[in-house]
């Protein structure tokens, strides 16, 4: 059976990433809330499918729709030294202030949280890094 969650009409698009950033507390009351707060907050997730079902949302101020998804891996930059294929790592910002390298939000990604660990589930390559550190490319989960 696919996961399902309840998003705005316009995201609604087979394909499409969201972050998933915590229950808002206007759903306090709301029916359906146990639909959109199935998710693990700061996850990103892929639509998968788009279904015909459609419910009122007094947060989005417009409609929703039922669609079907899977979390996804996210991408960073990580010490060389700390990504093994299938292994588990801490994650750890990276202490870096250029806001010009092309590579800044992979070394800060918005919804990976320092001090939790992920699986490396893939190594994608060398990153370019500015300041002269040893960084990979991977895709966490």
């Amino acid at each position: 059976m696919a996961a399902i969650t309840l998003i705005s009409e316009a995201q609604a698009k087979e394909g499409n990433l969201f972050y998933y950033l915590g229950p808002q507390s206007e759903c306090g009351d709301c029916k359906l809330k146990e639909v959109c707060f199935n998710l693990e907050q700061g996850a990103m997730y892929e639509i998968t499918a788009v279904r015909d079902q459609m419910h009122d949302c007094i947060f989005n101020e417009d409609k929703v729709r039922v669609v079907e998804i899977k979390k996804v891996a996210q991408r960073s930059a990580v010490p060389k030294k700390s990504a093994i294929e299938g292994g588990i790592i801490t994650f750890k910002e990276q202490k870096c202030g250029r806001l010009e390298c092309k590579n800044y939000r992979l070394c800060r990604p918005y919804a990976l949280e320092g001090g939790k660990k992920y699986s490396v589930v893939e190594i994608e390559g060398d990153a370019e890094c500015p300041a002269g550190d040893s960084l990979v490319l991977v895709k966490l989960f």
